[in-house]
């Protein structure tokens, strides 16, 4: 039986189909960290093209108050999942909230987590926010599949 758990969770609602997985099949005798990442908009600034940098520059404020705004929403979403694991019997004592900046990418910062703490089991939602980026990039979740040493895996659809 797992008794560490790690739910990559980015606020999606198949991410809280997946705490609601974790809530009404595991026991409620494990420890559960909820771990986000965050991509932030530095990455806006990688396009690697000068006649952008003048205009990412001028709205900077603008990105800003949007990446302000998505961490509330994410901060709200990891408070909800929490609440729906306390409401199923896991003692929030025992539930963990990471939310994180982005570091070497989404798949590769849950893979250096899921590893560092030896996970026994890692559950993420199959499909998230990815659209036509996962189609030319692949999923996250199919990365961390690929990515992870050991442990279980578990996707939720």
């Amino acid at each position: 039986m797992a008794k560490n758990i790690l739910i990559a969770f980015d606020g999606s609602d198949n991410a809280l189909r997946a705490v609601e997985f974790v809530g009404s099949h595991l026991s409620p005798d494990c420890d559960v960290t909820l771990f986000c990442v965050m991509p932030g908009t530095e990455s806006l600034y990688s396009a690697q093209s000068p006649e952008l940098t003048a205009y990412f520059l001028e709205q900077q404020s603008v990105l800003c108050a949007f990446e302000n705004k998505k961490r509330k929403l994410l901060d709200a979403a990891l408070k909800k999942a929490r609440k729906h694991l306390m409401k199923c019997g896991f003692d929030g004592d025992r539930i963990t909230i990471q939310l994180n900046e982005v570091h070497k990418g989404i798949a590769r910062d849950i893979i250096r987590e899921a590893n560092k703490k030896a996970y026994d089991l890692v559950v993420m939602g199959r499909k998230g926010h990815a659209g036509i980026k996962e189609f030319f990039l692949g999923s996250i979740s199919e990365k961390v599949l690929h990515g992870l040493r050991s442990g279980n895996l578990l996707f939720v659809d």
